[in-house]
C-alpha cells in the first residue's frame, strides 16, 4: 500500500508557478486538463489551503480505499477558467490576480518610490530593499553599508588611496571600474551610441544623460515638490532638500552639507592644498585635470576635437559649447548643467 501510494504521488508532478490569492493562501496556476492527484499531494503542496473530505477519508478514514478513487475532475477542483489561457484556480480571487500577468495591470504600488506590482509576494520583496539592515559603518563619516566590500570601496575616498594606475597617462583611480572607463578615452572607443542623432559615447551613463535632451524624460520624480531627475541618486540627494539632512560635514569649522561632493569642494578651502603643479610657470591646482587643460596654454596643444568639423579646442567646455551650434542651439540651462558636471572650478 505504501509503495503504491509512492507511485502515485510520482505520477502528478504539478507544473506551473504559484500565484498569491486575496485570502492569502498559495495555489497552483494548472494547465487546463492536467491532473491534481491525490489529496494528500496538494495539501503538502499547497500549506495552508484547507482539506476537504477526500483529504480525511484518505489521510485517516479509508485506509483500504484505491487512492486512485479520491482523483476528481479536474474541472471540478478548479472551477475558475482564465479566458485567455484557460489555466484553473480554486476560487476566485486567485483568478483575478493571475489575470493582472495577461492584462498589464499593477495595482500594487510602493508608497516609498512609486513601483507597482501585479503580486503581493513581490511588493514584499521590493519592501525589503528599504528596510535592509546596514551593518558596516564608515567610522570616517558615519555612512553605512550592506555589504562589507563596499564599505571598503567607500574607504579608499578618506584615505585618499588609489591603487588603479593608468599605465598611459598614469592617472590613478579609487575603483577599477573608473579605470576601464578612463583608458577608453585612449583606445579613442565610443561604444555607447545614440539612435536619435548618432553621437557616440564612452561611458552608457552619459548616453542615457544625451538621450534625455532627445525625450525630456525624467523617471525619477520627487513627491514633495513634483520636480523629475535622470538619475535616482539625483533624486536622493534633492529629497534632503526637503528633510533638512545634510550628513557630510566639515571636521575642520563644523559646517555640513547635503552632497559628499560639497564638502571635498569646501575642504580644499580650508586645506589650500594644490597638489599638481606646473613645471613651466609654477602655477598649482587643486585637480589634475586643471593642470592639463593649463598645460595646453604652454603647449599650444587642442586635444578637444570637434568630430562634425574638426575643429579642436583647448577646453573641453569650449567644445561644448561650439559643439551647441551643430546640434541646433541647446537651452542654456542644459549646457550649464553639462558644464556643472563635466569641469571643476577651483575654490577661491
Amino acid at each position: 500500500m505504501g509503495n503504491h501510494h509512492q507511485e502515485v504521488l510520482g505520477e502528478v508532478e504539478p507544473q506551473g508557478t504559484f500565484v498569491r490569492g486575496a485570502e492569502g493562501n498559495f495555489s497552483q496556476c494548472w494547465e487546463e486538463g492536467e491532473t491534481w492527484g491525490n489529496g494528500h499531494r496538494s495539501e503538502r503542496l499547497l500549506g495552508n489551503h484547507p482539506s476537504n473530505k477526500e483529504d480525511e477519508s484518505f489521510n485517516g478514514g479509508g485506509g483500504d480505499e484505491d487512492p486512485r478513487a479520491q482523483q476528481t475532475n479536474p474541472k471540478e477542483e478548479t472551477p475558475w477558467h482564465g479566458l485567455q489561457c484557460g489555466k484553473g484556480f480554486i476560487v476566485r480571487s486567485q483568478l483575478v490576480t493571475h489575470q493582472t500577468i495577461h492584462t498589464g495591470e499593477k495595482p500594487l504600488q510602493c508608497l516609498d518610490r512609486g513601483k507597482s506590482f501585479n503580486k503581493l509576494s513581490d511588493l514584499n520583496n521590493h519592501g525589503r530593499s528599504h528596510t535592509r539592515e546596514r551593518s558596516h559603518n564608515c567610522l570616517d563619516c558615519g555612512k553605512s553599508f550592506r555589504r562589507r566590500l563596499d564599505l571598503v570601496k567607500h574607504q579608499a575616498i578618506h584615505t585618499g588611496e588609489r591603487p588603479h594606475k593608468c599605465l598611459d597617462c598614469e592617472k590613478s583611480f579609487i575603483r577599477r571600474s573608473n579605470l576601464i572607463q578612463h583608458q577608453a578615452i585612449h583606445k579613442g572607443e565610443r561604444p555607447h551610441k545614440c539612435l536619435d542623432c548618432g553621437k557616440s559615447f564612452i561611458q552608457r551613463s552619459n548616453l542615457v544623460k544625451h538621450q534625455a535632451l532627445h525625450t525630456g524624460n525624467n523617471p525619477h520624480k520627487c513627491f514633495e515638490c513634483g520636480k523629475s531627475f535622470l538619475k535616482s541618486t539625483d533624486l536622493l540627494n534633492h529629497q534632503e532638500l526637503h528633510t533638512g539632512e545634510r550628513p557630510h560635514k566639515c571636521l575642520d569649522c563644523g559646517k555640513s552639507f547635503v552632497q559628499r561632493s560639497d564638502l571635498v569642494n569646501h575642504q580644499a578651502i580650508h586645506a589650500r592644498e594644490r597638489p599638481h603643479k606646473c613645471l613651466n610657470c609654477g602655477k598649482r591646482f587643486i585637480w589634475r585635470s586643471n593642470l592639463v587643460n593649463h598645460l595646453a596654454i604652454h603647449s599650444r596643444e587642442r586635444p578637444h576635437k570637434c568630430f562634425d568639423c574638426g575643429k579642436s579646442f583647448k577646453r573641453i567646455s569650449d567644445l561644448v559649447k561650439h559643439q551647441a551650434m551643430h546640434a541646433g542651439e541647446r537651452p542654456p540651462q542644459v549646457l550649464g548643467l553639462w558644464e556643472k558636471f563635466h569641469t571643476k572650478v577651483r575654490p577661491c
